[in-house]
């Protein structure tokens, strides 16, 4: 099992969300407001008047053969959009109940 936590542009959320449920990744937590500013480049999401814009947060947790096709869309739809900024991160899972 790993964790993928996705980090995104608001404007990304009900695409992303879409895509889970056609991988049939089922169970997630989201965040409806996440501030902060990528690590090279983008635009800061600080939901203020000078940097309105704000990042929304969704974690999953999935069996493996999962995270590619995942991580495939996500990489796809950055390359699109690449100034909204988007990210994933995958952890390993070692127990859950």
């Amino acid at each position: 099992m790993k964790a993928v936590m996705i980090t995104l542009d608001q404007a990304h959320y009900d695409e992303v969300t879409s895509e889970l449920n056609s991988l049939n990744i089922r169970g997630y937590t989201s965040w409806k407001e996440v501030y902060g500013r990528g690590s090279q480049d983008g635009e800061p999401h600080y939901g203020s008047h000078a940097w309105p814009s704000v990042n929304r947060a969704i974690l999953t947790v999935v069996d493996n053969d999962r995270v590619k096709p995942l991580l495939d869309y996500l990489w796809e739809l950055d390359r699109e959009s690449p100034n909204l900024g988007l990210r994933a991160f995958v952890w390993n899972i070692e127990e859950y109940m």
